[in-house]
């Protein structure tokens, strides 16, 4: 199975979590998933009463330089560990 597939495959099974994982833990894949698929933010910060888009824009600006390849393998480890903590 190639890396994209196994991205692919961790995205999807992401989804089907039995419980939500904590807004850090969420943020952390939304980070991981947006450098792996898009690469780094070049996009402006979200104003300062969208806070959520601000958290999400601040998670993911914090990913940049890492290369999409890593991004990738790091998201998949982490969506397994997330699977295996909340089934």
């Amino acid at each position: 199975m190639s890396l994209d597939e196994k991205f692919n495959a961790a995205a999807e099974n992401v989804k089907n979590l039995k419980s939500r994982p904590t807004d850090a833990e969420l943020l952390e894949l939304y980070a991981l998933f947006k450098q792996a698929s898009v690469g780094d933010n070049n996009t402006d910060s979200p104003g300062m009463f969208d806070l959520k888009g601000k958290a999400k824009w601040s998670a993911w600006n914090g990913k940049k330089g890492m290369s999409q390849e890593a991004a990738k393998e790091a998201y998949i480890a982490y969506a397994e560990e997330l699977i295996a903590k909340y089934g």
